[in-house]
C-alpha cells in the first residue's frame, strides 16, 4: 500500500546504498583487494616458521648483549614489545610475555640490592648513604658486607641488570610467538627426541602462567582475595596438579605416537655422527663466546660457520635413525628470511658498532655522566621491527 500523497522519497541513506537502477549496493561491492606486499592473515598453509622467530629473539639478544647503554636495551626491549603486541596470538603460550618483563624487573632489583649489601669494586666519590658495616672473617677478604654506597655502584649495577633483563624479555617474545608444538615439528630427526624434552620444558612456564591467570579469575569472581601469601599457597596446589595432569597426558600421548623408536645403522655411520655432532657443538659454543666476548669477534664468526657446518653434517647422518615422519611440515618462506634476516642484520650491526664505537655501547659511570644514545646503532636495532609489517596478521578472536 502507498502512501495517499504517492510514494514516499528515497532518504539519503537509501541513495548511498543504491546503483543508479535500483539494484542494492550488496550486488556490486567487491571486497578489498589485498595489496602484493600486505601482511596476509596467518593460517595453517602460510603461518610463519617458529625457528623464524626464534632466531629473530636471539638476534636482538644478541645485540643486547653487546651493549650496556639503557637507552639501547630500552630500545630493544621496546621493539621486541610493539612486534609481540602487532603479531601475537591468544594462545596460552603467547600470554608468558608479560611474566617475562616482570622477572626482567625482579632481576634488575635483585642486582641493585646485592651492590648494596655486597658493595661494588667500582669507586665512587658520590656517597648517597652509608650502611653498618658487618665484620667478616680472614677468609672472606675482600668481600664485605654493608658499607658506603655511592651512585657510581649503583648505576654500574642498574645498566648490568638491564642487559640480564633484556636478554630475559628477549628470549619472551620468542616464547610468546613461537608456537612450541610446530618448533617441535620442524626439529631435525636426529634431534626429535632431545627436542621433546626442551619443548616439554619451554611450554612449562607459559602454561603455568595460564593457569594462575585462570585461577586468579576464579576466585576474584567468586570474591575471594588474589593477592597475600594464603591466596598464593592456595592457588599454587590446583596449579601442580594442573601440571601433573598435563605431564600425565604428554607421555600417553607421546607412548601413542611411537616415541622413542629408532631404525638400525651401521656402527660406523653412527661413530661418524657423534663426531660430527659433538665437534660441531663444540665449534658452535666457541665460536657464539668469540662473537659475544669484546676481543674474540675476529675469529669467533669462522669459528661459529665451521661448527655449524659440522653440526649439520652430523645431524644429517643421524636423521637416518629416526623413523618419524611429517605431516604437512612448516615451510620456511620469504616472510620467514626476513623475520629472521631482520635478527641477524641487528645482531651484526650491534657487533660492528662495537669495535668502531665502544664508549657509545658502554658507557662510563666514573666519572658520572649521563649516556647518549649512538645515532645508528639505535636505527639498527629499528630493523628489528621489520616482522611487525611482514609476518602474517594472527586471526581475530571469535
Amino acid at each position: 500500500m502507498t502512501h495517499p500523497s504517492g510514494p514516499a522519497a528515497p532518504l539519503p541513506s537509501d541513495l548511498a546504498g543504491t546503483r543508479p537502477g535500483g539494484a542494492p549496493a550488496t550486488a556490486y561491492v567487491r571486497p578489498r583487494r589485498r595489496d602484493r606486499w600486505e601482511a596476509p592473515v596467518a593460517g595453517r598453509r602460510n603461518a610463519l616458521h617458529a625457528g623464524a622467530w626464534w632466531l629473530w629473539a636471539l638476534g636482538l639478544a644478541t645485540a643486547a648483549s653487546r651493549t650496556s647503554n639503557p637507552l639501547l636495551l630500552g630500545l630493544i626491549v621496546g621493539v621486541a614489545g610493539y612486534v609481540v603486541a602487532a603479531r601475537r596470538t591468544a594462545a596460552p603460550w603467547a600470554r608468558s610475555y608479560g611474566a617475562f618483563v616482570k622477572l626482567g624487573l625482579v632481576v634488575i632489583g635483585l642486582r641493585l640490592v646485592f651492590s648494596v649489601l655486597l658493595g661494588s669494586p667500582i669507586p665512587g666519590s658520590h656517597v648517597l648513604f652509608t650502611l653498618p658495616e658487618v665484620p667478616l672473617p680472614g677468609w672472606a677478604q675482600g668481600v664485605r658486607f654493608g658499607g658506603k654506597v655511592t651512585a657510581e655502584q649503583l648505576v654500574f649495577a642498574f645498566y648490568d641488570g638491564a642487559k640480564l633483563a633484556a636478554l630475559l624479555i628477549c628470549v619472551g617474545a620468542a616464547n610468546a610467538l613461537a608456537n612450541p608444538a610446530r618448533l617441535l615439528k620442524s626439529l631435525p630427526a636426529a634431534l626429535y627426541e632431545a627436542g621433546v624434552a626442551i619443548v616439554v620444558a619451554m611450554t612449562f612456564a607459559p602454561n603455568m602462567v595460564a593457569d594462575v591467570v585462570r585461577l586468579r579469575t576464579a576466585r576474584r569472581l567468586r570474591g575471594r582475595p588474589t593477592g597475600g601469601v594464603k591466596a598464593i599457597l592456595q592457588i599454587g596446589l590446583p596449579v601442580l596438579e594442573g601440571a601433573l595432569e598435563r605431564s600425565v597426558a604428554v607421555a600417553a600421548s607421546m607412548d601413542a605416537r611411537g616415541y622413542g623408536r629408532t631404525a638400525e645403522v651401521a656402527p660406523a655411520v653412527r661413530h661418524t655422527t657423534n663426531v660430527l655432532t659433538l665437534g660441531g657443538l663444540l665449534g658452535i659454543c666457541a665460536g657464539t663466546y668469540g662473537l659475544l666476548a669484546a676481543e674474540g669477534a675476529a675469529y669467533g664468526l669462522p669459528v661459529l660457520l665451521i661448527g655449524l657446518a659440522l653440526a649439520l653434517g652430523g645431524l644429517r647422518l643421524g636423521g637416518r635413525r629416526s623413523v618419524r615422519t611429517r605431516y604437512r611440515p612448516d615451510r620456511w618462506g620469504v616472510r620467514a628470511w626476513l623475520v629472521a634476516g631482520s635478527g641477524a642484520a641487528v645482531a651484526a650491526l650491534m657487533i660492528h658498532a662495537g669495535s668502531l664505537d665502544p664508549e657509545g655501547l658502554r658507557p662510563g659511570v666514573v666519572p658520572l655522566v649521563a649516556p647518549g644514545l649512538p645515532l645508528w646503532p639505535a636505527a639498527a636495532v629499528l630493523i628489528g621491527l621489520l616482522p611487525a609489517v611482514v609476518a602474517p596478521v594472527p586471526p581475530k578472536e571469535g
